[in-house]
């Protein structure tokens, strides 16, 4: 496959603004979580969106696929949902006399797996293999995922029954977690008069192509990045996994994601080099759900040990 070109950083930016303003026509996002997920799909992340039922995150999942002209494709968890299912599977053709692969939804753009907690661990594991490696074997065979491929998965905060917690080394792998939260009275008001018109997402037409979107993705990976900026990300790792609050800090994949996160969200700001505030901007985000706290701690202590570490760690 040719390699896709980069784009200028003030082409990046023109991007993001028409993808966000596209998906805020018909999703009622905040724009700070609509900046989040834009940024996982510039830096080939991935998004965890845990919230309550009937949000919009289907609705956002839809018109981020619209918007980017991509294939999308939706996994609906249970616990009897089978790694083939998600993956695909060999299938024998008696015409043919062979084996044939039937790719299964996970090779779209843009996949959501909803609530992916109920899902069995190992379905579980054989999904966030392919979000890891962007591709799947089978049988010894190789099979690469789509490009752009970004999945954002789904968890119910206040439903446990009959569910699988995704363990800590799992949850490494969504880039950013995020929550949408319920809108305010004005747009929900706003959100029931568009419904009643008809299906927003449906509506909605491209305003850029998968093509594109690869070619930012190079340039959010062509940011520069000092050497300061990387010891600064180092020393907000450090200091998590020196705090008694916590019994696991933050990983050094972790310290990965926040430094491509930062160079996409410098990207989508139109400059050719991050900064120590694109660092802060996305720390919560990014760092939250990596960070595993201590049998003594209260729920708020990770964001208290995260939110200090940033006020304490001088921006060198």
């Amino acid at each position: 496959m040719a390699t896709a070109p980069s784009l200028e950083p003030s082409a990046v930016a023109a991007l993001g603004a028409r993808l966000e303003a596209n998906v805020r026509r018909a999703v009622k996002v905040p724009e700070q979580v609509m900046r989040q997920v834009v940024v996982a799909l510039v830096a080939e992340g991935h998004v965890l969106i845990e919230d309550y039922p009937g949000v919009g995150k289907t609705a956002l999942a839809r018109a981020l696929s619209r918007s980017i002209d991509a294939e999308y494709a939706r996994v609906q968890c249970t616990a009897d949902l089978l790694p083939g299912d998600v993956v695909g599977t060999n299938v024998y053709d008696q015409r043919e006399n062979r084996f044939e692969f039937r790719p299964g939804p996970v090779f779209a753009n843009v996949v959501l797996v909803d609530e992916i907690n109920r899902a069995s661990p190992k379905t579980q594991s054989g999904l966030l293999e392919c979000m890891q490696e962007r591709h799947v074997t089978l049988d010894v065979t190789t099979h690469e995922l789509a490009r752009p491929f970004i999945v954002l998965a789904t968890q119910n905060p206040v439903e446990y029954e009959g569910t699988f917690p995704l363990p800590e080394a799992q949850l490494d792998r969504f880039m950013v977690r995020v929550a949408l939260g319920y809108p305010s009275a004005d747009e929900e008001a706003s959100m029931l008069a568009d419904h009643a018109a008809g299906d927003g997402v449906a509506e909605l037409s491209p305003v850029t192509d998968v093509g594109e979107v690869l070619a930012a993705n190079r340039t959010a990976a062509a940011v520069h990045a000092s050497e300061a900026l990387r010891r600064y990300i180092v020393a907000i790792l450090e200091r998590t996994r020196s705090d008694p609050r916590l019994e696991l800090g933050a990983s050094p994949r972790a310290g990965l994601m926040l430094l491509k996160a930062a160079k996409a969200l410098a990207a989508l700001d139109g400059r050719d080099h991050a900064l120590p505030d694109d660092v802060q901007a996305l720390a919560e985000a990014v760092l939250t759900h990596r960070l595993v706290l201590a049998p003594q701690a209260r729920p708020s202590d990770s964001a208290e040990v995260l939110g200090e570490a940033l006020d304490q760690v001088p921006a060198l």
